[in-house]
């Protein structure tokens, strides 16, 4: 029996996870789980890259301590941040996406180059916080000077295990500044935003061994955890998915990037996959709930919550991509800032926020069918939010789509996957 090891890390915690094939199936168990959460500093949100290093070797430890042989590991996480390079050494702080430091320089990039035509060679779809625009934030803080380079989150985490810093593509292309057509860092990008051409090394691909972790083989999964995912799904054929969490990725697999006007006003992104594009749209999630709950109801039961939210009949809506949702002091104050009137209990705001999510779902596949000029019947949905039965029926009556809910580990699944390539 061969034993692989997938580390899934999330915004929120992460969590070790070893697979193997048996019973002509992939089976996993969960050895370790830890929590993970932005930290305030200076006035700034940060990661604890160190924290998370040490969560990560830990969990290696245990998962060794249970499968003494194991064959290769991987990590994967979200996307866009990054970790600064001075040789071997991080630049502290590591800013966290949530942060609001790109806020006055997202303006000054576009002076440069025009978000259409960043677009039109990225089909990234613009957040203030893609990586291109911290980038450019670190540069006019004078942060780059002394950096030789970067790693994308996850590729940081493994070259602290196995020595080897890499470049991984699925990860790379989130951040705004990967050609569509070649695949690689688009150098008339990082020329007009004069950014230091040595960091931009070329990009490797899913299934690349970078080196060794106590006799393990290091290995790079789809390092962007939604790219994990799509790979982790048991989707019959080619339809709708979403992975939910933090945030709810929705979007469908194309042949090749679509970066049209369309596209573009809807604001799609068009991301790397295994061997195909990624076409899909991120949406607030999940994170619209955790934020009330951690602040109106810390204590009650998600089973309870969702109960109460469904026997309302607070019907008003808000627009789930509103900015104002993305890192507010209170999400409350967030909610009642966009409604007509405030809902007058707690249940209310959870409703409010199901009822706009399954709708802004909704709107997304609208987009999708009519850009790719396809129509889809089902709606894969993966992650945490896939347990939430009120959100799923709310999606299935708003979109019209068969949801095929599937609360499963879909991102460490793909991760375990890539790892098995070359042993199936």
């Amino acid at each position: 029996m061969k034993y692989y090891l997938a580390i899934d890390i999330g915004a929120s915690s992460g969590r070790h996870i070893v697979g193997w094939r048996e019973a002509g199936g992939l089976q996993t168990r969960e050895v370790y789980r830890f929590p993970n959460g932005v930290v305030e500093q200076d006035g700034h949100l940060t990661w604890d890259i160190q924290a998370l290093e040490g969560y990560v070797k830990a969990g290696i430890d245990e998962a060794l301590k249970q499968y003494p042989v194991i064959e290769s590991l991987s990590i994967d996480t979200w996307g866009v941040d990054y970790v600064l390079m001075d040789h071997d050494a991080p630049i502290l702080p590591c800013y966290a996406y949530r942060d609001g430091r790109t806020e006055e320089v997202i303006p000054q990039v576009h002076e440069k180059m025009p978000f259409a035509e960043l677009y039109r060679r990225t089909g990234i779809q613009f957040q203030p916080f893609n990586t291109i625009y911290q980038l450019y934030a670190d540069k006019l803080a004078g942060r780059l000077e002394k950096a030789c380079g970067f790693l994308m989150m996850p590729e940081y985490l493994m070259y602290r295990l196995s020595g080897v810093k890499s470049h991984e593509y699925t990860n790379a292309t989130t951040g705004g500044m990967v050609n569509a057509e070649t695949g690689e860092y688009d150098e008339d990008i990082i020329r007009a935003l004069e950014l230091p051409k040595r960091f931009f090394k070329p990009l490797q691909q899913p299934g690349a061994v970078i080196g060794k972790y106590k006799g393990i083989n290091v290995v790079l999964c789809a390092t962007h955890d939604t790219g994990s995912a799509v790979e982790g799904l048991p989707m019959e054929g080619n339809e709708l998915y979403i992975s939910s969490g933090t945030w709810s990725l929705l979007g469908v697999k194309t042949p090749k990037p679509l970066t049209d006007e369309n596209s573009q006003a809807a604001n799609y992104s068009n991301e790397g996959g295994v061997g195909y594009n990624r076409y899909q749209k991120n949406i607030m999630g999940m994170w619209l709930v955790n934020r009330l709950r951690s602040e109106l109801c810390p204590d009650t039961p998600w089973d309870e919550i969702t109960k109460e939210a469904e026997e309302k009949h607070f019907d008003h809506l808000v627009d789930v991509n509103d900015p104002i949702f993305l890192a507010p002091e209170s999400m409350k104050a967030a909610f009642d800032e966009r409604l007509p009137h405030p809902p007058k209990c707690t249940a209310g705001y959870f409703r409010c926020a199901y009822r706009s999510l399954a709708q802004g779902y909704r709107q997304a596949i609208e987009e999708i069918e009519k850009n790719t000029g396809k129509t889809y019947q089902k709606l894969y949905i993966v992650g945490g939010g896939a347990k939430n039965q009120f959100l799923n029926r709310l999606t299935e009556e708003a979109t019209q789509k068969e949801v095929i809910a599937l609360p499963i580990e879909a991102t460490a699944l793909g991760n375990l996957k890539i790892q098995m390539e070359d042993d199936a």
